[in-house]
């Protein structure tokens, strides 16, 4: 586990990030680039990591005093069933998103969007499941 100061440096970082990105759309100007961009991607990542490491605090501290909720916690997080499904989960999620993304790749290919843009979006694709084929001969060998 993080010590208490690690969790609060990083919950100030996240706020930061924010800050600065509220700073930069403020003091932008006319931005050309990626300063079009970046405000916003601050924002997002800091807000993001921010309310996880508040989740994180605040759960700590919901069950940092009653010892039973924690132990049953810990076996419902370590549940073989609950793990089952939440694998499960992922599997059908990751079945539906390839056909998702390939008729969203489709479609932004007719609708005349950006070469560079679709090509992301391939890659990213391919990628995704390039991993994919490789965990499933690396699982495949190991069991």
């Amino acid at each position: 586990m993080k010590s208490k100061t690690a969790k609060y440096t990083t919950i100030i970082l996240e706020l930061s990030l924010t800050a600065i990105g509220l700073y930069l759309i403020k003091t932008g100007g006319d931005p050309q680039g990626v300063m079009r961009a970046l405000p916003y991607v601050c924002i997002g990542i800091g807000c993001g990591l921010f309310g996880q490491g508040m989740g994180n605090v605040i759960s700590e501290r919901a069950i940092r005093n009653d010892p039973d909720l924690t132990k049953k916690l810990d076996i419902e997080k370590n549940d073989e069933r609950n793990i089952a499904i939440a694998n499960k989960a992922k599997g059908r999620a990751f079945d539906m998103m390839t056909f998702v993304f390939g008729a969203l790749m489709v479609s932004f290919a007719f609708m005349g969007v950006d070469l560079i843009a679709v090509l992301l979006l391939v890659f990213a694709y391919l990628f995704v499941h390039g991993c994919s084929l490789y965990y499933r001969f690396k699982f495949d060998k190991e069991m």
